[in-house]
């Protein structure tokens, strides 16, 4: 039996098997990322579809994903790398890329636009020695690197990877221990702590997605915004925070698409603490 030292969640994972994010593997008492160099997903993306607003804007930059996740967001937009069935089976049939392999194929579209490796569509800091081993790969060909993730790590995982990344967007899904721990089975507060921390190391960006009946309401969006507005990044700014609509997906089809309008309302809220707020998903 091995400890994961990843998540909060600190795993006690029996040889040979999985812990709870379905990414990483018990071998030899040793936890260690099952899902290494295993892509599920390829693509040249926009920088704003990270999102990222204030980094780059206008590139592209090659956007690789593997499988598994360690939150159960219910309304999950990739459940199909994720957290399901599909996911266990798309695991089988991911193919391996080694972090040379994937730095060289950066490089090789550079002249396509390409400004370097987004490691982003599941978890990615659940196979952080991936995102380690290719990313300082990327930084030594003088490339970008940027994370997209939930923040749901330990600090020890953020230092293994926080010399070669150079901007994230991350994940803050609301701003209650109900919502967090209750709908997503995750940890408010080591997101918070893994976001203040980013911010301190590079440029960084949040998101949060509303969901009608669960984190919408204007009481809960100043909370959030007022702590987001304590933050600065590296070069002094505000964090940006994405406030982003919601649409009926995978297990939480029983709720409305968010109004447009109350998408907006809630950016005008963040708007009284925040200087770069932007809308997503309109």
């Amino acid at each position: 039996m091995g400890i994961c030292g990843v998540c909060f969640r600190h795993c006690h994972i029996d040889e040979g098997k999985l812990g709870f994010c379905g990414g990483r593997i018990c071998k030899d008492g040793q936890v260690t990322a099952y899902n290494y160099g295993k892509i599920t997903g390829l693509a040249l993306d926009p920088i704003e579809k990270k999102p990222l607003a204030r980094f780059e804007p206008g590139s592209l930059i090659l956007s690789a994903g593997s499988f598994g996740c360690n939150l159960r967001c219910p309304f999950c937009q990739n459940y199909e790398i994720s957290w399901s069935e599909e996911a266990e089976r798309v695991a089988e049939q991911a193919e391996e890329i080694s972090p040379k392999r994937l730095a060289d194929l950066a490089e090789r579209t550079q002249d396509r636009g390409n400004i370097g490796v987004a490691f982003t569509y599941n978890e990615p800091l659940i196979g952080y020695e991936f995102v380690r081993d290719t990313a300082k790969l990327v930084k030594e060909k003088g490339m970008k690197n940027v994370l997209v993730t939930n923040g749901t790590a330990e600090l020890a995982v953020l230092q293994e990877i926080a010399p070669y990344i150079d901007a994230m967007n991350i994940d803050l899904k609301g701003f209650t221990d109900r919502y967090y721990s209750g709908v997503l089975k995750g940890n408010r507060q080591q997101v918070m702590a893994f976001i203040r921390e980013a911010a301190n190391t590079c440029h960084v960006e949040l998101t949060t997605l509303i969901v009608p009946g669960e984190n919408d309401s204007e009481e809960e969006m100043r909370e959030l915004a007022s702590w987001v507005s304590e933050l600065r990044n590296p070069d002094g700014e505000s964090v940006p925070l994405h406030v982003t609509r919601f649409f009926p997906r995978f297990h939480m089809t029983d709720r409305r698409a968010t109004e447009v309008r109350k998408v907006y309302r809630l950016a005008e809220v963040a708007r009284e603490a925040l200087p770069y707020v932007y809308t997503g998903n309109c």
